[in-house]
């Protein structure tokens, strides 16, 4: 009983999955941990697709870049510009 390219493939995303959720908990810096979550929200998407979830899938790609683009619009609205 061996494991299969895809099962590689699936252990891969599922150690970065976990890697960028404890990237974005101790990441100091707001533009970098959203950048972070955006990596997030696709390795999920991609995961939902390898599922067979298509529909879950979508719904993760969408919900991922309205909360990004709304995180990075509350980030550069809410922080000081350094001249």
């Amino acid at each position: 009983m061996g494991f299969s390219m895809v099962d590689y493939g699936n252990m891969a995303m599922l150690i970065i999955l976990a890697a960028s959720a404890l990237t974005v908990y101790f990441i100091r810096d707001l533009l970098h941990a959203v950048i972070v979550y955006g990596v997030f929200s696709l390795i999920m998407a991609v995961i939902w697709l390898q599922m067979n979830s298509p529909d879950l899938a979508i719904t993760e790609a969408a919900a991922g870049v309205a909360t990004t683009v709304l995180m990075m619009l509350v980030i550069f609205r809410t922080s000081r510009r350094e001249e």
